[in-house]
């Protein structure tokens, strides 16, 4: 490794760095997002974006009586130890107590939920240290074992409680379990469909998940606000990060400052989730504009149908297909409001 690897490695980080880089760059946004989308259109997404929410978090900020600046705030939730678990096993109790509270919201939004149960787990120790806050594991739904909710409980000072709330929504009800045990119970589809994952609709849905969350009324106090909306800038930051490391030149650094800057983030996460960036090209434009899509398709249900427009219906809807590309997502809802 020392001898031969590492003097060995390039010393750039992007893929447009690469021969045929920008090529090979320019389709995996297509790839990964499943529209005809450069990544300079990607990146001003995000930028517009990253506006819109942190006004968002200005407000919630004024909320909390906070009188110094937004790097102040940040700083103090990084810092403040009640924002944060003193043992794992009060880590994982406040996760599993989360999830049920979501569970028993989930008819007031949904008309089918999946038979699979699942359980809240540490992520292992041996991957821990370079590991994301919280993962959903599948599980074989002919299998001895329920899904997985992974909650990382390594370095607890860098695991803080008010994005929970948020992580719990996305990795699991009604985010990646539900989405993923629904279309695995879908027998009226191939198997190849029922066990498909396009990162675009999984993803997607997943985020589009955390803000249901206020329709839940799960989100009790401004920092569990601030958590939903750090969440949701990372993944517009994720837009301007990913294009601006892999097609602007964008050094490793840049983009640690960037997600440290304009998201609540632990520093520690900061520099995994870059590190991630780097490693795999496009995959993380796939979070936001996902959502986009998705909350543009219940725009256009809400407004067409007006009175008729049932939240539960349209919900099943969207899951009803198991994961599809945007295009075929969209066209599926448009015949959806015409036939209703």
């Amino acid at each position: 490794m020392n001898r031969e690897y590492i003097p060995g490695a390039r010393s750039t980080v992007g893929a447009s760095a690469l021969e045929g880089g920008k090529e090979y760059y320019a389709f995996l946004v297509r790839h990964f997002t499943t529209l005809d989308l450069t990544p300079e259109q990607d990146h001003a997404i995000g930028l517009a974006e990253v506006q819109r929410i942190r006004a968002e978090m200005e407000a919630v900020i004024r909320q909390t009586g906070f009188e110094g600046s937004f790097a102040g705030f940040l700083k103090f939730l990084r810092t403040d130890p009640r924002f944060y678990a003193k043992t794992p096993e009060e880590l994982l109790k406040q996760a599993a107590f989360t999830a049920k509270k979501i569970d028993g919201k989930l008819p007031s939004l949904f008309g089918r939920l999946p038979r699979q149960p699942y359980g809240v787990e540490p992520v292992p120790a041996d991957i821990a240290p370079k590991y994301t806050g919280g993962r959903y594991v599948p599980a074989p739904l002919d299998g001895k074992k329920a899904g997985t909710y992974w909650v990382n409980t390594y370095a607890l000072e860098t695991r803080p409680l008010y994005v929970l709330d948020a992580l719990t929504l996305h990795e699991v009800v009604p985010g990646h379990h539900l989405q993923i045990a629904l279309a695995k119970e879908m027998t009226d589809l191939p198997n190849f469909r029922r066990h498909l994952y396009i990162d675009v609709f999984g993803e997607g849905w997943a985020l589009y998940a955390e803000r249901l969350g206020l329709e839940m009324g799960l989100y009790a106090d401004p920092y569990s606000q601030f958590g939903r909306l750090t969440y949701e800038m990372w993944r517009a930051c994720r837009l301007v990060v990913d294009t601006g490391l892999h097609a602007m030149g964008w050094t490793r650094q840049q983009a640690i400052d960037y997600l440290a800057g304009n998201t609540a983030l632990s520093l520690h996460e900061c520099t995994t989730e870059t590190d991630r960036y780097i490693a795999w090209p496009g995959q993380a434009l796939a979070y936001k504009m996902g959502e986009l899509k998705i909350r543009e398709l219940r725009r256009r249900a809400e407004e067409a149908l007006g009175p008729r427009f049932d939240i539960r219906e349209f919900h099943d809807r969207i899951l009803s297909g198991g994961t599809v590309t945007l295009p075929i997502l969209e066209e599926r809802i448009e015949t959806y409001i015409r036939c209703f």
